[in-house]
């Protein structure tokens, strides 16, 4: 058995060194347009037990933004919820944060996607035990089919913004709060196929595009993933007024990582200002057999974790004196543009030493693993290989008995 953990241990290995090279390595689109407003649009009908609704979204690709329709979707994994994707400023334009399938609800932008995603959690239903129980408040259902159903009155506050993204000119202003920022650093699966031939059918049809249904698609909800002439829903009016944008300058590679929730290494993001850093996510517990390992590992990361944090406030008090500074002297425009490209390049440079710490302490902490379970692997060996094999007959003696 701890031969098969340390082949296990090395399958992982090799699965994080391609991950965290994908995660970091890759190029995102910046797109310096923000999406249109949210459609307003009926929800379809519930197929059936267990599938989760999946908000409708505007994604991007090809020069301009698409509607992929949100669709009813069935969980991966007993017990788990979708976060829905957003966009959010990202200092030099909206950067795409993809959704998720978890335990628990993560941060999606404040973006009130509606049918129980108003901006914060989920109202639309909960799990109890391997049942999916759904409010009737939030989802269309239908309760002659699907028996395990509740009413809970949910106040929104917010019904009538459809702002679709986060940050920047005129988004949602609103950050993840820790218990967000935890649910974003656990364990994660990504979205399902079928999730991903729907949004890739919907790039395909050009009546889905901004440019072509102003921001009010023909196709705004469908019954199942990929049924877009079956039991669709089209919009029943735009969201607010569209205006398209000047798409020749909007595509090009930043140097920031595009969002990959199913890699649980924080990610840098790209905040102008260390005041606009969120705080890094507490270190969790590992389990991985061997108890003083994993003390040692969490020692360790609560002394980054603290570390970094710091290195949060420092640089934020240094950029405050330095804006006092400046606005003391009267500096002219030229000045406050140098500067603030040096602020904005602080906080990155910041974030990607904190980032490459946090992975050479996982990878750190991976290895040791690894040499653990070598070792008792080794040991294991050693002892089977001094044990008499008891098949064997004795000397002097026949074999034994039929």
């Amino acid at each position: 058995m701890r031969f098969i953990s340390y082949l296990r241990s090395l399958c992982f290995a090799a699965m994080l060194v391609v991950i965290s090279t994908s995660a970091f390595a890759q190029i995102g689109i910046s797109v310096e347009f923000g999406p249109p407003a949210l459609p307003v649009y009926e929800q379809p009908l519930c197929p059936g037990d267990g599938y989760l609704w999946t908000p409708g979204y505007w994604a991007y690709g090809e020069d301009d933004y698409y509607w992929v329709p949100g669709t009813w979707v069935e969980a991966p994994e007993v017990g788990y919820l979708w976060t829905p994707p957003y966009w959010g400023w990202g200092g030099n334009g909206y950067l795409f944060h993809e959704g998720y399938w978890g335990s628990e609800i993560g941060f999606y932008g404040g973006i009130n996607y509606g049918y129980g995603y108003y901006g914060r959690g989920y109202e639309g239903g909960r799990w109890d035990h391997d049942h999916f129980f759904y409010n009737r408040e939030a989802n269309n259902v239908n309760i002659t089919n699907i028996h395990n159903t509740y009413n809970t009155t949910i106040i929104n506050n917010n019904s009538n913004n459809h702002v679709s993204y986060n940050g920047g000119n005129g988004g949602i202003e609103r950050r993840p709060t820790r218990e967000e920022e935890n649910a974003g650093n656990g364990r994660h699966v990504q979205a399902v196929a079928a999730q991903r031939q729907h949004e890739q059918t919907a790039r395909g049809n050009p009546e889905l595009r901004a440019a072509a249904n102003q921001g009010k698609p023909p196709i705004a909800a469908t019954g199942r993933p990929g049924d877009f002439r079956g039991n669709a829903v089209p919009a029943r009016e735009a969201g607010g007024p569209y205006h398209p944008a000047d798409r020749r300058a909007a595509d090009r590679p930043v140097n920031a990582p595009v969002a990959r929730p199913e890699n649980n290494v924080p990610r840098p993001p790209s905040a102008s200002h260390a005041r606009d850093l969120p705080s890094h996510p507490a270190p969790t517990p590992r389990d991985t057999g061997n108890s003083q390992l994993d003390q040692r590992f969490q020692q360790q990361q609560q002394k980054l974790y603290t570390q970094q944090n710091q290195d949060h406030q420092k640089l934020q008090q240094k950029q405050e004196q330095d804006h006092q500074r400046q606005t003391q002297q009267n500096a002219r425009p030229a000045r406050d543009q140098q500067a603030e490209q040096r602020r904005q390049q602080q906080t990155q440079q910041v974030e990607q030493r904190h980032q490459q710490q946090t992975q050479q302490l996982e990878q750190k902490h991976q290895q040791q693993s690894q040499r653990v379970d070598q070792r008792q692997a080794q040991q294991q060996q050693r002892q089977q290989g001094r044990q008499p094999n008891r098949n064997e007959p004795r000397p002097g003696g026949g074999g034994h008995d039929n």
